[in-house]
């Protein structure tokens, strides 16, 4: 929520965290008014996104209930690092950690100042310079490591993972959910459905990247990985949930205008799902990966009454 497709590329070298914040005010309430009541936002810098959560929750602005990573972590040079930046600068991303105790450490620091989960990056990504999709980063072991330190201290971790070894490594080591998922096999959709992993396919994305990405200043390389996985990613949603996997909706709001989260449903009908299956994966199913299904995603007494007309 504290991002948005206007700062893509370099144009994001500019925007400070305060900067950021200011951003995140306009768009929780812009995601609010779309009808979007419970968000979990799966990355910020600064603990921007702690900040909005509590200002939501003390009054102060408008936005929906907020699930909050803070800053996501990843290897150096990975995608969750800032290669845009030459070496003279020896800037790295906040969240960088390589090796099982260092992301141990990570881990602990998030919780500290405020996480609700943790986000990882286990494999490359789109928006990213110098790594391919489908890239391995992050190791079983680290994977591993941030999974047990991340429960014992009662956050879920989510994994951003387009590749398929990246994917597989997530399940296994033990993750709530896999974001994007777009390389995913068939022994990865096994594995989901058999360990109860979520998997989370930000299927609009592409209409946006491919056709507004240039304007936006998202770069060259960026576009052009998009082109690589983008029909793929929707073919292995449809796979994916003909084979049983369990899916949350989720959209990766932020990289297209905030407050456009709704034409992913639309997408998902067309590539397999019913529509009542794509508001269950809303509410029912987004709701138990919050670890929130006793207080959302139905209409229930005792649960919070949000219901969009």
């Amino acid at each position: 929520l504290t991002g948005g497709p206007e700062s893509s590329g370099y144009k994001s070298l500019g925007v400070s965290h305060a900067r950021s914040a200011l951003r995140g005010v306009k768009n929780a309430r812009t995601t609010l008014m779309a009808g979007f009541t419970t968000v979990r936002n799966v990355g910020a810098g600064a603990f921007t996104d702690v900040a909005l959560r509590d200002a939501i929750n003390e009054g102060d602005v408008e936005g929906p209930r907020m699930l909050v990573s803070g800053p996501a972590l990843g290897i150096t040079g990975g995608h969750c690092d800032n290669s845009l930046l030459a070496y003279d600068f020896h800037y790295k991303s906040e969240g960088v950690a390589d090796g099982p105790w260092a992301a141990r450490a990570r881990v602990r620091e998030n919780a500290k100042y405020g996480a609700d989960l943790i986000k990882i990056c286990a494999s490359g990504g789109v928006l990213s310079k110098g790594d391919a999709v489908g890239e391995v980063q992050y190791t079983v072991e680290e994977i591993a490591a941030i999974v047990e330190e991340a429960h014992k201290l009662g956050r879920k971790v989510a994994a951003h993972a387009h590749g398929t070894q990246s994917i597989k490594d997530s399940i296994r080591a033990g993750v709530d959910s896999v974001e994007h998922s777009s390389l995913i096999d068939e022994e990865g959709i096994r594995l989901a459905r058999e360990k109860g992993t979520f998997l989370v396919f930000d299927v609009y994305n592409d209409d946006f990247i491919l056709s507004q990405g240039e304007k936006m200043g998202m770069l060259p390389e960026s576009i052009e990985k998009e082109k690589q996985i983008g029909r793929t990613q929707r073919e292995n949603f449809r796979k994916a949930f003909l084979g049983g996997a369990r899916i949350a909706f989720g959209t990766d709001g932020g990289v297209y205008p905030h407050g456009d989260n709704w034409r992913q449903f639309p997408m998902m009908v067309e590539w397999g799902m019913k529509p009542i299956d794509t508001i269950r994966s809303a509410t029912l199913e987004a709701a138990e990966l919050l670890g929130w299904k006793d207080r959302a995603g139905q209409i229930e007494k005792g649960f919070f009454a949000d219901i969009i007309a």
